[in-house]
């Protein structure tokens, strides 16, 4: 039997409380395309997909030590930026929906909030639904001008590059089994991710 080692997602020893600019990427679970379609190069968001980007804006209703930056809600995924100002300590246990004053702003308690938060209001909304997210999210942790320019570029073309994407189900995963089909292709955001 092959044991699968899931690879860290986060950087080893890295303070993900600390003021700064985080370029996220959270997909759907096999990249199904529950937030909308697109329609030449605009996406026509779904009412699933307009839950998430009304969950998105909100984020920093709930942390307060956060802002948001660039971000677009693709069929099956988003991409954003998160700013955390500081890392003051706010409110009560992690474990709650989101709320206002909540713990210190963590990137990955934001994320794993806004998922269920996500998932928990579509699934009032359309009982049984079969939407869920992917585990966990892709981070960078943008180092500089030109980094936050890039991403912020990438994050506006992304409609626009659709056809190419790697998340889209006709190029790289495969929405029945997850498997990967092609390889990243974004020269440039490939090479920040190694940094």
């Amino acid at each position: 039997m092959t044991t699968h080692h899931r690879k860290a997602n986060r950087l080893q020893h890295y303070d993900y409380s600390q003021a700064g600019y985080y370029f996220v990427t959270i997909c759907t679970q096999h990249r199904v395309n529950y937030f909308g379609e697109m329609e030449g190069n605009q996406i026509q968001l779904s009412h699933i997909g307009k839950i998430a980007t009304d969950c998105w804006r909100n984020i920093p209703e709930h942390f307060h030590n956060t802002a948001l930056d660039e971000f677009v809600v693709m069929p099956n995924h988003i991409h954003g930026i998160v700013v955390i100002k500081g890392n003051d300590l706010v409110g009560n246990n992690d474990r709650c929906s989101l709320r206002k004053n909540r713990n210190m702003a963590a990137l990955p308690k934001i994320i794993s909030q806004y998922k269920s938060s996500t998932t928990r209001i579509i699934r009032k909304q359309f009982a049984n639904h079969p939407f869920g997210w992917q585990r966990s999210f892709y981070d960078h942790v943008i180092r500089g001008e030109q980094s936050l320019d890039d991403v912020r570029e990438y994050i506006q073309n992304n409609p626009l590059n659709w056809e190419l994407d790697e998340n889209n189900p006709v190029n790289g995963i495969k929405p029945e089994t997850g498997d990967q089909a092609l390889p990243l292709t974004d020269n440039r955001l490939e090479l920040s991710r190694r940094s």
